[in-house]
């Protein structure tokens, strides 16, 4: 049988700046950011924020309170081991239905999981100095 799934939480904001450069995706009432270490170690960083945008302590708390336990519901299933997630609320995060905000992590975290396809560049138009003046 295989272990549960590790998650350490990120304290420090050097942890935060580091996941920040890594790919973030929206959804609905959550924006995730995740960074791959890396390091090939199996635990998951996992870390929470929210702005004072979306209202004061309470409000922002309640927010945090909301993502940890959708964190827990859809971590184990979504999330890729040996990387950092970093869940920011958003404006309706405390108002959103559960299951809305459930199907929103879900689909961000499977979004993050898969890589993004390279779009190939557009082709470029010639430059002058190719060209011959006749």
């Amino acid at each position: 049988m295989s272990d549960p799934l590790q998650i350490k939480r990120l304290l420090r904001r050097p942890q935060f700046l580091a996941a920040a450069k890594g790919v973030s995706e929206a959804r609905g009432a959550v924006v995730i950011q995740r960074l791959d270490r890396g390091d090939g170690s199996p635990h998951i960083g996992l870390g929470f924020t929210a702005t004072k945008k979306i209202g004061g302590a309470v409000v922002r708390n309640r927010a945090k309170r909301r993502l940890r336990e959708a964190a827990r519901a859809m971590l184990a299933r979504h999330g890729v081991p040996g990387s950092d997630y970093v869940f920011i609320a958003r404006m309706g995060t405390t108002e959103r239905a559960w299951d809305r905000l459930l199907d929103d992590v879900k689909s961000t975290l499977t979004r993050l999981a898969t890589p993004k396809a390279d779009k190939p560049s557009p082709a470029r138009a010639p430059s002058g100095q190719d060209r011959q003046i006749p």
